[in-house]
């Protein structure tokens, strides 16, 4: 992981986090249910609003490792794959090889 993937986890955890804090104290605290699904509303949309392009940008770095990760696990699966089919080959002409002599 990066230095700049670290500190992006590092903002969206502590945002994640906050937003965790906010809402536990806005259901923890003595108020009617409507007025408390209300007030979490109201904090939910501004944190939407006001973190809005910091969360986009997450995503798109967040979509971005997905994307590196799955072509990088792709390639090791596939050099895995030519491995076996290479060893499965050798094991065929080694036993043709084999057949070929004894008889």
């Amino acid at each position: 992981m990066t230095k700049e993937d670290s500190s992006i986890s590092l903002g969206v955890g502590m945002l994640m986090g906050v937003i965790g804090g906010v809402i536990a104290a806005v259901l923890y605290a003595p108020k009617s249910g409507e007025e408390t699904r209300k007030n979490v509303e109201g904090v939910i949309t501004d944190i939407a609003q006001k973190y809005t392009p910091e969360i986009k940008q997450a995503k798109r770095q967040a979509l971005n490792s997905i994307d590196v990760m799955r072509y990088r696990l792709e390639e090791q699966y596939n050099k895995i794959n030519e491995s076996i089919k290479a060893k499965q080959l050798a094991k065929a002409k080694e036993k043709e090889s084999n057949e070929y002599d004894v008889n």
